[in-house]
């Protein structure tokens, strides 16, 4: 039996909880360490509830390094460096003030006593991987798991990716900016899914539920819609800020799901919420790369990159409902047979095999 810990500054969509879930299903001993709380309600296991910065000025530095990143080409393999000296200071000074937590945590749930030490997100407890560091002298395993704009905005943190073993992500666009990154389906567990409370002879009812209206391209989605609704009938439901289990219950009542069309930084493709819907059976929207369409096994999604293809595709799943259907059934059977844990992890074991992991 492997000892897995996972390390998360979030319980991202509950991407990183759901590996975790893996591993204990799948016969392996996990814990997850989340450093913030997911203000959404994602499941947690052992979580800091370190705070995250939301005054003013930390917002607008935020969104200061979005529209810089915009701005400027990035060159890959693209590495994380503080922009000046305050930023150097803010980090040096924020792992100082974690470290007791830390080395708390560290002692209280014996975190040494694992194997393997999944760095969700390619980050430690700290921004400079002291911890890390210190687990890989002892032996340890290191595996990075990159999920957004970890890689995309951020980059990575030299010195944890010297040091590690494995380097795996989700997303796609990812495998260009890392030469040795491996792609895993993530795992995810249909069984917390409500049953369908869709109705018979209801009003169709389309679901958007962005957790960033840039990355997802809301704005594009809300105008299309609105053109939509001088030509056909239906009921838009946008979520945002919803408690998980209350999202849950409203997207299993609708027939047709939105992820991301034309969003910003977002990268291509899929998310959880996609994952969501496709389990429940409701045909899901997103964009594509021709690429990605094509590599893509057996792709179950409806794609549209643009508000006229997204037009195109909305009439065609209103108008058409054995194509509707099709698309639903196909879609749930595909997150079975590729994101399944029992799936996912086998892939991961294979994985931990070809790099001396295990």
């Amino acid at each position: 039996m492997l000892r897995i810990l996972h390390i998360a500054p979030q319980n991202y969509a509950g991407v990183p909880y759901s590996f975790y879930e893996m591993h204990n299903v799948c016969g392996d001993y996990s814990r997850i360490i989340t450093l913030h709380k997911n203000p959404l309600q994602f499941s947690e296991d052992i979580c800091l509830e370190f705070p995250l910065p939301v005054f003013s000025a930390a917002k607008y530095w935020r969104r200061k390094k979005v529209e810089n990143s915009e701005q400027r080409e990035i060159t890959y393999p693209h590495y994380f460096k503080p922009v000046n000296f305050a930023e150097k200071l803010y980090f040096f000074l924020n792992d100082s003030f974690r470290k007791p937590a830390v080395e708390k945590v560290i002692c209280d749930y014996k975190l040494n006593s694992f194997d393997i030490i999944h760095y969700d997100a390619g980050l430690d407890f700290y921004r400079y991987p002291h911890q890390a560091l210190k687990w890989k002298k002892a032996g340890k395993k290191i595996v990075c798991c990159y999920y957004g704009s970890d890689l995309r905005l951020r980059g990575l943190i030299r010195e944890l990716d010297e040091i590690s073993d494995l380097n795996i992500t989700s997303e796609y666009d990812h495998l260009r900016m890392k030469d040795d990154l491996h792609y895993i389906f993530y795992p995810y567990s249909t069984a917390e899914l409500p049953r369908s409370q869709k109705k018979e002879g209801q009003k169709i009812k389309i679901v958007h539920s962005p957790t960033n209206r840039k990355y997802k391209g809301t704005e594009l989605i809300l105008s299309v819609i609105d053109k939509l609704r001088k030509e056909r009938e239906f009921e838009f439901i946008l979520c945002e800020g919803v408690p998980r289990g209350e999202l849950l219950e409203i997207k299993v009542a609708c027939d047709i799901s939105i992820d991301q069309v034309g969003g910003s930084m977002g990268g291509t493709g899929y998310g959880k919420a996609g994952l969501e819907t496709l389990g429940m059976g409701i045909p899901t929207i997103t964009n594509m790369t021709e690429d990605y369409e094509n590599w893509l096994p057996e792709n179950p999604f409806v794609v549209a990159n643009d508000g006229t293809e997204l037009f195109e595709q909305l009439i065609r799943l209103i108008d058409d409902e054995v194509f509707r259907l099709n698309k639903g059934k196909a879609g749930k059977v595909w997150v079975e047979k590729y994101h399944s844990f029992e799936a996912v992890n086998a892939v991961l074991k294979k994985l931990y095999e070809k790099k001396g992991i295990i």
